[in-house]
């Protein structure tokens, strides 16, 4: 079963609305279940995956949790905003929408004029990337399946994910879908000296390629293929090869007109292969017509579930709703929906830092953390850091903006004005403080599993480049349309450059921001499982110490009642021969510890209150060994207490101050040593001195 046809089978929320109870509770199950799949459910590899089995094991392993109950809260929200959204279509199917379908169609009809098909542009993606370099300094693991990540799986090989097994994935989780998973550390260093390789590849075949993450770039290859008379196939697959030449590690690329359609490509054939899609408006529409709307670069969860509600599962589904798209969801939702349906997307592509910033930020999660100077040494560092990413992209902040996650998952955001930008740590840490006690003054006692610090309304803090003459220097740009109708989608930089905008910008920040609280929330799952097995392993832990204790008084009863140690009778049945001798359930007494004693060097039960019992019980027997071997006795009356003969010598000795003979004290010795011959078979005839040390 395909990721799609999970979608449609879990989620059961159509036009009509359940009837009865029974079925919304049903509905809100499985929509709940859906929901915990996770951001990367449309990720390659996992098609012969059977989604259905995997919501269920996710659903059941996080049941209970915090994060559970945040999730179920969360869908049922958003069940009840698509109640609405459901309830608003109805009202309005009942009135003309003519005028909104007039203008929809004019809409696309602008959209078309500005249909540029004269660039390709190409998206690389490595393959799986943090788990192909692990596998450079491992190889035995190529072949079995391997996640990078403790908490939260960031990738995992392709043997992995027929598991169900992907990035976004608790890793408790993961591990109940493949026992076997190897779960390996992050290692950065490595992650971005093997990106390097891979991206002096691609400057190779546009200078000016736009880096999207650290194992993603789109380039736009027009002039490349152009200048080398070479096919857009020809040139992506020379450059898949060079990348695996130089950097030993396999990518997969989508070849289109636009970025939108070629981000959608590259995982079409993964893992190291690559799709196009032709410089054809046909074939364009074609192409989109059957696509779910989840493989959209920008449609989440959310959306998603929204657009499913009023009938749009692909995106061809969206032209027949057209009229109602903007009363729905709004303009922008409206504009984005439509160039999507006709394939439109960005021709042009420039180096990441080219764009304008909005925000700079930085946020950690950690384990549960209330105490005021532990949070304050947080809040600290968090400064700290937000210094050095301010200082890194070349930002001061007007606005700064607290944000804290409590650990019922609520997240609260305060923010404040400083009265002039800052960027530096104490600044920084200066004007969040007050917030943050304010924060702590009305959630008394609250304790924390987020903290984070963002800079908006940014002024720049980079030094212009001025020629001979003093005037700014405008930046080359290699990929530019000329030909392209802007149709009110170009912005102007601070170098004069007018550039491409559209709204689809929006919503993949939307979507990044919700990929990201998604992983947020899911390393904290993870943190909640792991104190909560803690806790189960400290509990029995304490068990296993009690129960122990209460057998070694048990025993310690036994031994002041009868003022003997309470071993078996076996070990009080006479000397031990020099080899080692073997009783009836042997095997059930290897498995219990054994130490042995110093001076007769027989196995005893390990018990320290038991064991120096016995060692004193032996140190106080030799007075009686003394007197024995002060007697003379013939070597036919030298046998053990167990012998054949059981003939024993009469001699007088003092026994714990207490006047006995030795043939009294070895009355029953003759018994039990009959027994004991009878166990040890012909080794019970060996003689040896009675009371002689053990050899």
């Amino acid at each position: 079963m395909t990721a799609d046809d999970t979608s449609r089978a879990i989620t059961k929320h159509g036009a009509e609305p359940p009837k009865s109870k029974e079925e919304v509770a049903v509905a809100e199950h499985d929509t709940l279940k859906y929901h915990l799949l996770g951001p990367s459910l449309t990720k390659a590899g996992q098609d012969s995956v059977n989604q259905q089995k995997v919501s269920e094991i996710i659903y059941n392993a996080s049941k209970g949790s915090k994060f559970f109950n945040h999730e179920e809260v969360r869908d049922k929200n958003l069940t009840q905003k698509i109640e609405k959204i459901l309830g608003r279509k109805r009202q309005l199917e009942r009135i003309d929408l003519a005028s909104d379908l007039r203008r929809a169609d004019e809409y696309i009809a602008e959209l078309e004029l500005s249909r540029d098909l004269s660039q390709t542009v190409v998206h690389v993606d490595c393959d799986a990337f943090y788990a192909a370099v692990e596998e450079l300094d491992r190889p035995e693991l190529k072949h079995v399946p391997m996640a990078v990540g403790k908490g939260v799986l960031t990738t995992c090989n392709y043997h992995a994910r027929k598991f169900g097994c992907r990035s976004g994935m608790a890793g408790f989780v993961a591990m109940k879908l493949c026992p076997h998973l190897v779960c390996l550390p992050l290692n950065f260093e490595k992650y971005t000296a093997k990106a390097k390789e891979v991206r002096e590849v691609l400057s190779e075949y546009d200078a000016r390629f736009q880096s999207a993450s650290m194992d993603e770039a789109y380039l736009n290859i027009t002039q490349y293929c152009e200048a080398h008379d070479m096919s857009p196939d020809d040139a992506v697959s020379q450059l898949r090869n060079q990348v695996f030449e130089k950097a030993k590690i396999t990518v997969s690329a989508g070849i289109a007109p636009n970025a939108r359609i070629a981000k959608i490509c590259s995982n079409r054939n993964k893992p190291n292969g690559q799709f196009r899609v032709a410089s054809d408006r046909a074939t364009i529409l074609a192409f989109m017509r059957d696509l779910p709307t989840r493989k959209v670069n920008g449609v989440g969860r959310v959306f998603e579930r929204e657009l499913d509600a009023i009938g749009v599962k692909t995106c061809g589904d969206t032209y027949a709703q057209r009229a109602y798209l903007s009363k729905l969801f709004g303009e922008k939702a409206f504009q984005f929906l439509m160039q999507v349906y006709l394939g439109l997307g960005h021709t042009s592509v420039r180096p990441a830092e080219e764009y304008e910033r909005k925000s700079v930020g930085t946020e950690s999660t950690f384990r549960e953390m209330s105490g005021a100077e532990e949070l304050r040494a947080k809040l600290r560092w968090i400064a700290e850091e937000l210094e050095k990413d301010l200082a890194r992209t070349q930002h001061k902040g007007r606005t700064l903006v607290l944000k804290i996650k409590l650990h019922t998952y609520e997240v609260l955001t305060r923010q404040v004005v400083p009265p002039k930008a800052v960027s530096a740590a104490d600044d920084l840490y200066t004007y969040a403080l007050p917030m943050f006690q304010k924060l702590e003054r009305e959630r008394s006692g609250m304790r924390l599993r987020l903290m984070g610090l963002r800079c908006t309304h940014l002024v720049s803090t980079k030094k212009e480049d001025v020629d001979f003459f003093g005037l700014k220097c405008p930046l080359s740009s290699t990929n530019n349309n000329n030909n392209s109708s802007t149709l009110n989608r170009t912005e102007t930089d601070e170098n004069g450059h007018e550039w491409e905008v559209w709204p689809e910008d929006e919503f993949e920040a939307a979507a990044r921001e919700e990929r990201q609280e998604e992983v947020s929330q899911l390393e904290q799952l993870s943190q909640e499982y792991d104190e909560q097995r803690s806790s189960q392993i400290d509990q029995s832990a304490t068990r296993s110490q009690k129960k122990a204790s209460e057998e070694a008084d048990r025993r310690l009863r036994r031994e002041r009642e009868t003022d003997i140690p309470a071993y078996p009778k076996k070990e009080y049945r006479g000397p031990d021969t020099s080899k080692p001798t073997p009783t009836p359930g042997g095997a059930e007494k290897e498995k219990e510890q054994i130490w042995h004693c110093p001076i007769c060097s027989r196995p005893q039960i390990a018990s320290d209150r038991g064991f120096n019992e016995h060692v004193d019980f032996c140190l106080s027997r030799q007075t009686i060994k003394e007197a024995v071997d002060e007697a003379p006795v013939d070597d036919e009356n030298r046998n053990d207490g167990d012998g054949s003969n059981g003939k024993i010598v009469q001699k007088t000795g003092t026994w714990f101050g207490t006047t006995s003979t030795a043939s009294t004290g070895r009355g029953k010795a003759k018994a039990r040593g009959k027994r004991k011959h009878e166990a040890r078979g012909e080794e019970g005839r060996a003689k040896r001195p009675f009371f002689s040390p053990a050899s």
